[in-house]
Formats: structure tokens, C-alpha cells, sequence
């Protein structure tokens, strides 16, 4: 969070800067998407186009899924949209892109930016898992009244291992730039590191000084 913070604050500033200027060989903006694909998450971007041609990214990109390794008899939380809802695989990349882009009409407001890039990615998933016996809460008499009261009583302990390395990302994206300021994307992307491999399609919003 103190990341994705610092870099909006961060956009914030470049763009006040270069609101002042009339120069148009320099945009910068933020992107935002949600990722869905193998992992379920998000991104979040600043972007720099230097002369309509080349861009450079800086980012955060963060995924989770319900974890794989989850025994079949858990009973508990399961996790969805939140890393702290259930047991959940998690990816992490902190990313610089570089790319080129390619204008799909005259005007410059369809285009697409051709990027990719390198990451250091952190891998996170449960293990040890140890079954907790001995209490109330594996009695199946008393499963229908702990879903009914909201209790998510979890049959299995476990811990969290983090593995890191260097991810390689190639992330095309198509950039529909409808104002000077505001526009959406449409983003397939594949993040690949010695652990595991994400890959979906990512559908975000553009804000910022855009052309």
C-alpha cells in the first residue's frame, strides 16, 4: 500500500509540473487495471511517453487465486478477491517496462504501447499444513450452525513461504486515449519467474496528461 501511495503521489506531482509546460514531446500518466487470468489482481503504473514513440513504465503488480495446494477436506475460510480471506497463492512484481508505440489511427487516441520489461517478483503459498483435532469445530453436527451464524471455523493450520526472483514480463497493451486526460486499456500480460507463471488479460483506466 505505502508503494501504490508514493507513486500516485508521485504521478500527482509530475502532472502539476507538466500541466505548465506547452511542450509535447513528454506525457506522463497513471494506469490502473484489474488482472484476470490464472491469478486474480491488479496494477498500478507511471507511465512516460517520450515524443509519441518510446514509453517507460514504473509499477506495482499484485495477484492472488485460492491456494493449490489447499487439502481437499479444509474446511474454513476460502480466499477470493482478498489475500487475508483464506489460504491464497500470491504474486507480487515490482516492475520497470520499456516499450514502443504504434498509433492505430491518425489522431493518436487508439493506440498501442508494445512493452515489456523486468520485475522482482515474490512468490507466497502455504505450506505446513497441519490439521487441528480434537475440538468442536470438526463435529459435522455443528457445521450448519457455524455457516448459518458466519463463523468460518478453519480444520487446518498452516504457514506462508516467500520465494523471490527476477520475473520476466511482456505486457502489450491497447490504450484508448478518448480525452486529453482520462481513457481506458485493454492489456494481455505474461509474468514469468523461476516459481510460478501469471498469465490474464487486464482492463484499467488511464489518467494523466495522455497526448
Amino acid at each position: 500500500m505505502r508503494q501504490i501511495i508514493f507513486l500516485f503521489m508521485l504521478f500527482l506531482c509530475i502532472n502539476m509540473a507538466t500541466a505548465q509546460s506547452e511542450e509535447k514531446k513528454h506525457t506522463f500518466y497513471v494506469t490502473g487495471a484489474l488482472n484476470f487470468g490464472n491469478y486474480f489482481g491488479g496494477d498500478l503504473n507511471l507511465n512516460y511517453v517520450l515524443k509519441e514513440k518510446y514509453s517507460f513504465k514504473i509499477g506495482y503488480t499484485g495477484n492472488t487465486r485460492e491456494a493449490k495446494s489447499t487439502p481437499k477436506d479444509f474446511r474454513g475460510r476460502r480466499s477470493f478477491l482478498f489475500a487475508d480471506s483464506g489460504p491464497c497463492d500470491q504474486i507480487e512484481n515490482y516492475r520497470f517496462d520499456v516499450g514502443r508505440i504504434y498509433k492505430l489511427n491518425q489522431e493518436g487516441t487508439v493506440r498501442i504501447n508494445a512493452a515489456v520489461g523486468l520485475g522482482y517478483a515474490t512468490v507466497t503459498e502455504p505450506v505446513n499444513w497441519k490439521k487441528e483435532k480434537g475440538n468442536w469445530g470438526n463435529n459435522p453436527l455443528l457445521l450448519p450452525l457455524i455457516i448459518l451464524s458466519g463463523l468460518f471455523y478453519e480444520n487446518y493450520s498452516w504457514d506462508y513461504k516467500e520465494k523471490s526472483s527476477i520475473s520476466l514480463i511482456i505486457n502489450p497493451k491497447i490504450e484508448f486515449a478518448f480525452t486529453r486526460i482520462w481513457g481506458l486499456t485493454f492489456s494481455p500480460m505474461v509474468q514469468i519467474n523461476r516459481h510460478r507463471t501469471y498469465f490474464g488479460i487486464g482492463m484499467g483506466m488511464m489518467l494523466g496528461v495522455l497526448r
